[in-house]
């Protein structure tokens, strides 16, 4: 397995896994049409494209056998909910295709992150995750994230609830 850092050739890649992980994600707990909806307005080429180009972005893909298993985003700055001097960092996104669950894509996802974030002089690393996602949340913990608070989050027009977690960076 190795972790590259994505560039704007990858944009494609990612609105791939994007689409695909989250489907596989969330649409046993959603109707087609708020997913279709979410996906048509947020996981586009075109949208992802300008992600991966924006210099304050970070994506990285995890890659077995050349084959791309999962991928990360990361982006600099604080949530409302927990203002801090501190440089904070956010995990915007982090996914792993269902085939490559529990085989080690995540964890090595997750330490390659918080390994980027101490590097870079980062002190909190945060993230949210729908509170129904029991799965996530439990991954995250393991890594030392706690919940600070919670926002809203629109997944088509069915308002959800994400849980805010944080993490020192250590």
């Amino acid at each position: 397995m190795y972790i590259q850092t994505a560039t704007a050739d990858d944009a494609s890649l990612i609105a791939t896994i994007s689409r695909e992980t989250f489907y596989d994600s969330f649409a046993e707990k959603n109707t087609v049409a708020n997913m279709q909806l979410f996906l048509d307005t947020q996981f586009t080429e075109e949208k992802l494209m300008a992600e991966v180009l924006d210099p304050l972005n970070v994506f990285f893909i995890a890659f077995v056998d050349d084959v791309p298993l999962g991928y990360c985003k990361m982006s600099p700055g604080t949530h409302t909910q927990n203002p801090t001097t501190d440089p904070s960092i956010e995990i915007c996104r982090f996914y792993a295709r269902k085939n490559s669950i529990g085989k080690g894509i995540g964890k090595a996802l997750m330490l390659h992150a918080l390994s980027y974030a101490k590097d870079h002089d980062y002190k909190k690393v945060w993230l949210g995750v729908w509170e129904k996602n029991e799965r996530a949340i439990a991954f995250y913990q393991f890594f030392g994230f706690s919940k600070f608070g919670e926002h809203d989050f629109l997944l088509g027009t069915d308002l959800q609830r994400d849980w805010l977690m944080e993490k020192l960076v250590q």
